[in-house]
């Protein structure tokens, strides 16, 4: 059972589904109905999530633009006593979405922090791309801009580690295009739309995949999973 406000306030940090509404694990379900609050980073996307569950646990918006406002209130609530649930638009919170702050000051306060875990798409590529898991890095994002883009890539080249990046779907075909000018036909696998009805999993080199898309319009959040460098 959720702690009691009388026995300290408590953040848990709440994985839910990146796509299949059946990913939400029963404690997590459970969690969301007894905490006093959720924040989240789309009240309307977990509103969808709450009501495939019967979870009608009142909401808060908590994302990159309102955090430096939002953290303060949330910690008071807190530090009276009450549990509070923090949730992302999908998968795991703090990868690639809000919440570092609200969870580091928690930790700065002394508040317990609890992880509910579940569905990630960094967890879900690697464990279908075939490639080595043992050691492996997360890149998130790339810069937009292209020089930044070209030197984070050119630094990562020399991993001997798999990469593990989140692509939007209109940038899919650059990304794969630069990796290939800077890597090599290294093995990459994408993953797209994971878990969902359409869910596509393509794999090849940079070349290859970017002649598998080309004509194509590609539509979802892309999980590219890239091998490392190989040692002589």
């Amino acid at each position: 059972m959720v702690p009691s406000g009388t026995e300290g306030g408590v953040l848990y940090v709440v994985a839910t589904p990146i796509g299949n509404p059946e990913d939400l694990s029963p404690r997590g379900v459970r969690i969301l109905k007894e905490v006093t609050l959720v924040a989240a980073e789309d009240t309307r996307l977990a509103r969808r999530i709450f009501s495939s569950y019967g979870i009608h646990t009142p909401l808060v918006s908590l994302f990159e633009h309102n955090e430096k406002r939002r953290v303060p209130e949330l910690v008071r609530r807190l530090e009276r006593g009450e549990t509070l649930a923090l949730v992302s638009d999908a998968g795991t919170p703090l990868i690639s979405d809000p919440g570092y702050r609200l969870v580091r000051e928690a930790v700065g306060r002394g508040i317990r922090v609890v992880p509910v875990p579940g569905p990630s798409a960094v967890t879900a590529a690697l464990s279908v791309a075939g490639l080595p898991t043992d050691h492996f890095v997360f890149v998130g994002f790339l810069p937009k801009k292209a020089g930044k883009r070209r030197k984070e890539l050119e630094t990562l080249a020399v991993l001997p580690y798999t990469l593990v990046f989140f692509e939007s779907p209109h940038r899919v075909l650059r990304t794969l295009r630069e990796i290939g000018e800077v890597m090599g036909q290294r093995p990459v696998v994408l993953c797209r739309e994971l878990t969902k009805r359409y869910e596509e999993i393509l794999r090849g080199t940079p070349d290859s995949l970017m002649e598998t898309l080309e004509g194509r319009q590609v539509k979802g959040e892309v999980t590219l999973v890239v091998g490392g460098k190989e040692e002589p």
